[in-house]
């Protein structure tokens, strides 16, 4: 399959990037295990996380391959990702089915994340971005440092402590 002759493993240890901001986004890749995140530097410097990678998340910096990116993303745990050449992945876009499927659908993924991410920041209390993180992200709660959340969420880790406090007190 032409798919997988494209694609070769690569391993992350906690703390390295897959992608650093400003650089060129060259390769493009399915998280087989681990966490990632990716973030931006606000203008003060601060880092601000936009998204999280679960296994079988396609990971990339840009919806458009060899341009320079606008955030880095690091790893959160031990990962180990399948990447390819991500100009070589989008060559082969409409002349190899299984690679439109795939890439479409990881599109399609990433977009909708996004999405349900603004309209979170935008709409949704403390709680409710809380209880949405659970529905998007089931698993990850105990799996990465808690200020990471927050941060996600748009709130301060105080308020993602009484938020999750909340929702364990309604669950009981």
């Amino acid at each position: 399959m032409l798919i997988d002759s494209l694609h070769d493993i690569e391993y992350l240890r906690k703390g390295d990037y897959f992608l650093v901001q400003g650089s060129q986004c060259k390769k493009i890749g399915r998280l087989m295990k681990g966490v990632l995140r990716g973030f931006v530097l606000d203008v003060d410097g601060n880092e601000i996380t936009t998204h999280f990678y679960c296994e079988g998340d396609m990971v990339i910096g840009s919806y458009i391959p060899n341009v320079q990116t606008q955030m880095s993303i690091q790893a959160l745990e031990d990962c180990e990702l399948s990447i390819a050449n991500y100009a070589e992945i989008m060559s082969h876009v409409n002349r190899d089915s299984e690679i439109t499927r795939v890439v479409t659908a990881a599109f399609q993924q990433l977009n909708a994340q996004l999405q349900s991410r603004l309209v979170a920041l935008l709409n949704l209390d403390s709680s409710g971005k809380y209880k949405l993180f659970l529905k998007e992200y089931p698993g990850l709660i105990n799996r990465i440092p808690h200020y990471h959340i927050a941060n996600f969420l748009g709130i301060t880790p105080t308020q993602l402590s009484r938020a999750r406090k909340d929702f364990i007190n309604k669950c009981r």
